[in-house]
């Protein structure tokens, strides 16, 4: 290890700060234990701001000015967003009956994870997981496509490799029956079974607007459950690991 750290510092710095910012996060804290120069690289403020300021796009404008390092405001952000992703969770879980739920709550749980400005790789991390329950990675695609902004193509490619874009949701809507002739005829009831996958192109567009919209104008209740298909219990318990 002294000859090719020896190696290494013969090297121009900027060089070897390329080789680090290359590094998976825990490759890079283990290089960093390796020697009092790789510590010193590793772990410096030039790099961790740099993957702070890429993992969490939305932060940057409410970054307080005292903070300490930047290597510590992304473990403790990391562990952070692992435990808003459990209060998710658990939240859910307390709302759904029968593995369905109501739009308030499902909309209400979007908003815990809008107002903590999670990351991509976050949601992909906490959210994305095939053990969980199919209603918790619903409310990551959905937060990736109207929060982050995810192009179809990229969240449909991550769903893939989280091995989760075959599953399915239904969503279910009551409408207000259309005035004929001065009567109000019977609420409509409309459905669909609709992939992850398919949710996010445009093939889930109509059922992704039902969502946002919730109950607004003629949809009197929004309803999604997991009901048909095979669901994972709410059991899953997210990790906090930095990985």
């Amino acid at each position: 290890m002294a000859d090719s750290s020896s190696f290494f510092i013969s090297l121009p710095e900027d060089i070897n700060f390329k080789i680090a910012s290359l590094l998976q996060v825990r490759d890079l804290c283990a290089l960093g234990c390796c020697s009092k120069f790789w510590r010193k690289l590793c772990f410096s403020d030039s790099i961790w701001h740099s993957l702070v300021t890429n993992r969490w796009p939305l932060l940057h404008s409410s970054l307080s000015p005292y903070i300490k390092t930047w290597r510590r405001l992304y473990v403790e952000r990391h562990v952070e967003l692992g435990i808003r992703a459990g209060s998710v969770e658990r939240f859910l879980k307390a709302c759904s009956r029968n593995e369905s739920l109501e739009v308030g709550d499902y909309l209400q749980a979007f908003e815990i994870i809008n107002g903590a400005r999670f990351g991509f790789e976050d949601i992909q991390r906490f959210l994305f997981k095939p053990q969980m329950n199919v209603l918790l990675n619903l409310v990551g695609v959905h937060y990736c496509m109207t929060s982050l902004g995810i192009p179809g193509d990229d969240l449909v490619e991550a769903l893939r490799t989280c091995e989760i874009s075959n599953r399915h949701v239904c969503v279910k809507w009551w409408k207000l029956g259309r005035w004929i002739y001065g009567y109000r005829g019977r609420d409509e009831l409309l459905f669909r079974w609709v992939s992850l996958a398919d949710l996010a192109t445009e093939d889930g567009e109509s059922v992704l607007g039902v969502l946002r919209r919730g109950t607004v104008h003629e949809v009197l209740r929004v309803q999604i459950s997991a009901i048909g298909h095979k669901s994972i219990p709410w059991s899953y318990q997210v990790t906090q690991r930095l990985e």
